[in-house]
C-alpha cells in the first residue's frame, strides 16, 4: 500500500496514511506471560523489526501510528455507547458481545450469509448467536492480562481495537464514511474487517470506510506459507540475500490483490531488469534532459488505474527497447 499512498501523492491528493498496531492480542500475551515480559516490551521488539524491514523497502514512514495500549478509554468509551444502545450484551463470566442480529447490514462486506461461514468465530455458550464477537474479554486471573475500566477490570477484542484508532485518529466529521480507504490483508477481509465494519455502524451510524482494498497472499514455490510446512517467507532473511531494493521491485511485481508466488528464479528475473533500468540510466544521464514527460503520465495512468502494475511493467519494458535501441 506504500504504492498506492505514492500513486496518490503523485496524482495530487494530500495522504494522511495511518499504520496501527494491535499490541493487545492473545497471542502477544501469552508469549509476554511464558517469557515474563510486559505486553509493551514484547511488543516494541517486534514493532522495531518490522519497522526495520519497511525501512529496508525504502516504505514511507506513516503520517500516524497509533498502538491500541493507547487507546483503551475510547475503546471503553465505544463499547459502552454500543451497550447503551442495547447492541452489545454482556455474559455471566463478564466478557461483552455484539449482538450482530442489531446489524442489518452484517455480512455485506465479505458476503457471509450463511450461519455454517462463522465457525471461525468460535462458539460460547450463551453467545445469542454463532457470529456474535466479543468486544470486551473479562479479566480471568493470573495468566491473562487486564486493564482497570468502568467495564470492569479486562481488555478489548481485536475487532474494537482498529475502529476505536480510526475513530480517534482519522475519522470524518459529517460524512456517510469515516476514512477513505481501509487496507489490508485479504485474510482479515472475514471476521475482522467485517465486525469492525458492523461494530462502526452500529455505534456511530456510518460506514468506517468508503473503499475497502485487500492484497493477496505470498505462496512459496506455489504452496500457501504455513508454519506446520515450515516454509514462511521473512523479508529479514531474504535481506541477508537481496538488497532491499531488488526485493521491492520483485514484490512489487504483481497487482496487489494476486497472490505471489514467491520463488527465486522469479526474483533473479525481477533483479535482471532493475540491473537493465541502471545500466541504461548510466549510459545516457544527463543526455537526454530529463524523464520523458509522456513516460512518466503512461506510468501514473497506469498506477491510477487500480494500480495496474502489469501494464506499467510493459509501458517500461518497452520505454527501455525504445532507448536502447536510440543509444
Amino acid at each position: 500500500f506504500d504504492l498506492l499512498r505514492r500513486t496518490l501523492e503523485l496524482s495530487g491528493y494530500e495522504v494522511m496514511l495511518v499504520r496501527n498496531f494491535t499490541d493487545i492480542d492473545d497471542k502477544i500475551i501469552n508469549k509476554a506471560l511464558k517469557e515474563n515480559k510486559s505486553i509493551q516490551e514484547l511488543s516494541s521488539i517486534y514493532i522495531e523489526s518490522y519497522t526495520r524491514d519497511l525501512n529496508a523497502l525504502n516504505v514511507k514512514k506513516p503520517s500516524l501510528e497509533p498502538k491500541a495500549s493507547e487507546y483503551l478509554d475510547a475503546m471503553v468509551c465505544m463499547i459502552e455507547t454500543l451497550l447503551e444502545k442495547n447492541i452489545a450484551y454482556r455474559v455471566s463470566n463478564g466478557d461483552i458481545y455484539l449482538d450482530t442480529s442489531k446489524d442489518k447490514d452484517y455480512g455485506s462486506l465479505s458476503v457471509h450469509n450463511s450461519s455454517m461461514e462463522f465457525s471461525r468465530i468460535g462458539l460460547v455458550q450463551e453467545k445469542r448467536l454463532e457470529q456474535d464477537f466479543v468486544l470486551w474479554k473479562s479479566y480471568k486471573g493470573d495468566n491473562d492480562v487486564g486493564f482497570d475500566s468502568p467495564l470492569g477490570k479486562g481488555r478489548p477484542g481485536w475487532h474494537i481495537e482498529c475502529s476505536s484508532m480510526v475513530f480517534e485518529t482519522l475519522a470524518l466529521a459529517n460524512t456517510p464514511y469515516q476514512i477513505d480507504i481501509h487496507a489490508g490483508g485479504s485474510d482479515l477481509l472475514f471476521p475482522h474487517h467485517e465486525n469492525e465494519a458492523c461494530q462502526t455502524r452500529c455505534a456511530f451510524g456510518v460506514e468506517i470506510a468508503k473503499y475497502w482494498m485487500h492484497n493477496g497472499f505470498v505462496n512459496i514455490n506455489n504452496e500457501k506459507m504455513s508454519k506446520s510446512l515450515g516454509n514462511s517467507f521473512f523479508i529479514k532473511d531474504a535481506l541477508k540475500n537481496y538488497d532491499g531494493e531488488i526485493l521491492r521491485n520483485y514484490l512489487l511485481g504483481v497487482h496487489y490483490r494476486s497472490v505471489l508466488n514467491f520463488n527465486e528464479e522469479d526474483l533473479l528475473v525481477s533483479k535482471k531488469r532493475l540491473d537493465k533500468i541502471y545500466r541504461l540510466k548510466q549510459r545516457v544521464l544527463g543526455t537526454l534532459g530529463g524523464i520523458n514527460p509522456n513516460f512518466k503520465k503512461e506510468i501514473l495512468e497506469c498506477m491510477q488505474d487500480d494500480l495496474n502494475v502489469s501494464k506499467a511493467l510493459s509501458v517500461l519494458e518497452s520505454m527501455l527497447s525504445s532507448t536502447n535501441e536510440n543509444w
